[in-house]
């Protein structure tokens, strides 16, 4: 696989799978940012993600082996001459004709820099919604990090540089940011943009089948999440007093990657504002009730009871209370289509899901 080609696919791969850890959180903050979901700027972020990779693999990678890494005498050198690649094409391509020099190794590296930064000036422009200026100068600022992470050895990690800073680099890479900046409106004129989007974001939309599976697939993205944290947290702070660690089943952890998370995901909102859980929250949905005891009855009735199986089942050898608990997540999104997206806590404690955004009624869709 040729040098400029196997960067690709671990951009590809890696932005992919960068794409993938953190598509949920980008859908709720796109949700919290403009009131809806908008394919193409979900589409755009999964670009980003495979732009971001493959930029950190052509310019960094491979990693050399320390071992193996032979450090020049008295240390590495950075080619402060601006332009010199002029030098460099010219040397190698003597007596070549024009075709020979277009396809020269020199050649095209200038032009591989500049074409490396075009999206970079893209993204920034339009889906950033940058003006040019700022577009270019980070872009700089970029290529300018990229360049003193090369010459420092990755800032230090190893003896001296394993790619040689150049001056060059950083021109041309900023220039293929202001080209990218410049040509943006015309190669992603139909990407929405992010002033439109926030200015329509408390325009009340339908209560459809797809947001409440969001909700809920969020709340139990965010259950997830904070369980994990606050068990890594526990278990470095007993890593730094130098106390033994325990198994990953006993009963406090569990509390930190259930119990917890359960009371902050479901019961806490429960009580406050609307009463919508943190999933609902991100998609602008609350449920319509009244009086605290049904909060207490909604955030029982499914959030709830899934924390506490969850939980019986981490600490208790009963393998059928890990089948129930996934039952009742089964149950919840099943009951959503089923029940005028009310959902199964909703029927349980008499409560309608509607628009945050307002008081009336919203019509509900498919």
């Amino acid at each position: 696989m040729g040098d400029w080609v196997w960067p690709a696919y671990v951009g590809i791969i890696g932005g992919a799978a960068l794409f993938a850890a953190f598509m949920i959180p980008i859908v709720a903050i796109q949700y919290r940012m403009y009131g809806r979901f908008t394919w193409l700027r979900f589409l755009g972020a999964a670009g980003l993600s495979v732009y971001g990779v493959a930029l950190v693999a052509y310019t960094l990678l491979p990693l050399p082996d320390p071992e193996t890494l032979r450090c020049p005498p008295g240390g590495s050198t950075f080619q402060w001459i601006p332009f010199n690649f002029i030098a460099d094409i010219q040397r190698e391509t003597a007596g070549l004709g024009v075709a020979g020099t277009l396809a020269s190794r020199a050649t095209l590296q200038v032009a591989f820099n500049v074409i490396l930064f075009i999206p970079w000036g893209v993204i920034t422009r339009r889906y950033l919604s940058w003006g040019v200026p700022a577009s270019v100068l980070s872009g700089a600022l970029a290529s300018l990090a990229i360049e003193t992470t090369q010459h420092t050895g990755l800032w230090g990690l190893y003896d001296c540089a394993y790619r040689v800073g150049d001056m060059d680099d950083l021109i041309t890479n900023t220039l293929g940011a202001l080209i990218g900046a410049v040509i943006a409106p015309y190669v992603l004129w139909f990407m929405p943009q992010r002033k439109e989007l926030f200015a329509a974001r408390r325009q009340a939309r339908p209560v459809t089948v797809l947001r409440r599976w969001l909700g809920m697939v969020i709340d139990y993205a965010a259950l997830s999440i904070i369980g994990f944290v606050l068990v890594v947290l526990y278990r470095t702070a007993l890593l730094a007093l130098g106390a033994e660690l325990p198994a990953t089943e006993d009963p406090f952890s569990q509390v930190l990657a259930v119990v917890v998370p359960g009371i902050l995901v479901f019961y806490l909102p429960a009580f406050s504002g609307s009463g919508a859980s943190l999933g609902q929250r991100a998609v602008w949905l609350k449920p319509a009730w009244a009086g605290k005891p049904r909060r207490l009855l909604r955030a029982s009735s499914t959030g709830g009871l899934y924390t506490v199986l969850a939980f019986l089942a981490a600490v208790l050898p009963l393998p059928a209370l890990d089948l129930l608990a996934s039952m009742v997540l089964l149950a919840a999104f099943v009951a959503v289509p089923l029940s005028g997206k009310r959902g199964l806590s909703g029927l349980l404690s008499g409560a309608r899901m509607v628009d945050a955004r307002t008081t009336a009624d919203v019509p509900s869709v498919l």
